[in-house]
């Protein structure tokens, strides 16, 4: 279909896949394998990716590499699982920028979203984790808890709760929870806390991430925590989606909706289109990237193994470790983003700071802790 698209038009398309970046090596190395599997099913179009930060190649660099093989037309999807302030504002930001500069047309794909690829990815890895369990207990009897990113963007939190829901119902889970790995409520140890409370004798917990990073782990550990303090409640852990068939095959289907032309972002309940309740003030907001400081900065964190553990930055809530990487394993300038990179710059006021089961990262007075 892509090939008899390109012919016909008489353009040369080509795809870039547009990542948020890491400092997290193992994290941009999936990320880069996942582009890998994604090409051949996109030929003849070349296929490139670019990052927003932390990671190099940068947006621009996979632009200018579509041009340089002649590329005509860009078909541009953001890999993003859910639509918020990256997918909405910052990649959108770049490439209308890289269009003024050069005159190159980039059409812009949807997010993956809420999609029955997608859930049906997230529903192998639980049953990976299922099959994998030395115990049996009923489904009626287990406990399913999925942990979405966080995003002051409440249509993109929703989002979560809804693939949790399909899964419940889907599996025939006894109960459902949807927890946060950052920037809105509940975080992942409260949450879980909560969530015991009920009584289940076995939890399920299910990192719904695209790839490995500092998020998984502080997942892994806060759940290690509150699994510490209830020995009487069985913990699995499921796996992240990663480079599953189904979502490399999500990929394909963005690129043919933009090809199709039936590209249709949710903007009804977009805060930046639509008065949604309790975010009016972020309607009109400018499309901006609040980016440029960390474009391309590809110095990869070396304080743990290819595996990032996560104790350096704490997400809302401390992390008990016990093991050293000497003097530089600090929270200070050598293991952070930088001291410009906080998270005051271009973000609203989030209206739920103050919730006492969330983060304290989007404060609305300037002397509120930053992470």
């Amino acid at each position: 279909m892509a090939e008899q698209h390109a012919e016909s038009s008489k353009e040369q398309l080509g795809v870039l896949i547009c990542g948020h970046g890491s400092r997290n090596r193992l994290a941009v190395e999936e990320f880069a394998q996942m582009v890998e599997a994604l090409r051949p099913r996109l030929a003849p179009m070349p296929v490139e990716h670019g990052y927003l930060e932390f990671a190099r190649p940068i947006l621009r660099d996979g632009l200018e590499s579509l041009r340089q093989q002649g590329v005509t037309r860009v078909l541009a999807i953001p890999a993003m699982l859910f639509a918020a302030g990256h997918a909405k504002n910052d990649i959108p930001s770049v490439l209308n920028t890289y269009t003024a500069e050069t005159g190159l047309p980039i059409d812009y794909g949807r997010e993956l979203g809420v999609d029955r690829l997608m859930v049906s990815a997230a529903g192998a890895r639980v049953q990976e984790c299922l099959d994998a369990a030395t115990s049996t207990v009923p489904l009626t009897e287990t406990l399913l808890v999925v942990v979405g990113r966080g995003s002051s963007d409440p249509d993109a939190n929703s989002n979560v709760a809804k693939v949790t829901r399909l899964l419940v119902e889907g599996f025939g889970f006894g109960w459902g929870e949807t927890v946060y790995s950052g920037v809105t409520f509940p975080l992942v140890e409260p949450g879980l806390r909560h969530a015991v409370k009920l009584g289940f004798k076995r939890v399920v917990v299910v990192p719904y991430f695209l790839f490995s990073g500092v998020l998984v782990s502080r997942i892994r550990q806060h759940t290690a925590l509150v699994e510490a303090d209830h020995p009487e409640v069985e913990f699995l852990s499921a796996g992240y989606l990663g480079d599953h068939t189904l979502v490399v095959d999500t990929f394909k289907e963005r690129v043919e909706e933009v090809l199709r032309g039936d590209t249709a972002m949710n903007c009804s309940l977009c805060k930046y289109r639509a008065q949604v309740l309790g975010f009016e003030q972020d309607v009109g907001r400018a499309q901006e990237s609040h980016h440029h400081h960390v474009e391309g900065l590809a110095e990869s964190c070396t304080l743990c193994e290819l595996e990032c553990t996560g104790a350096c930055q704490p997400d809302g809530l401390p992390i008990a470790h016990d093991h050293s990487h000497g003097a530089d394993h600090s929270h200070g300038a050598n293991h952070s983003h930088g001291a410009n990179h906080s998270h005051d710059h271009h973000h609203p006021p989030y209206p739920h700071a103050d919730h006492p089961l969330g983060p304290t990262t989007l404060k609305r007075t300037s002397d509120a802790p930053k992470d």
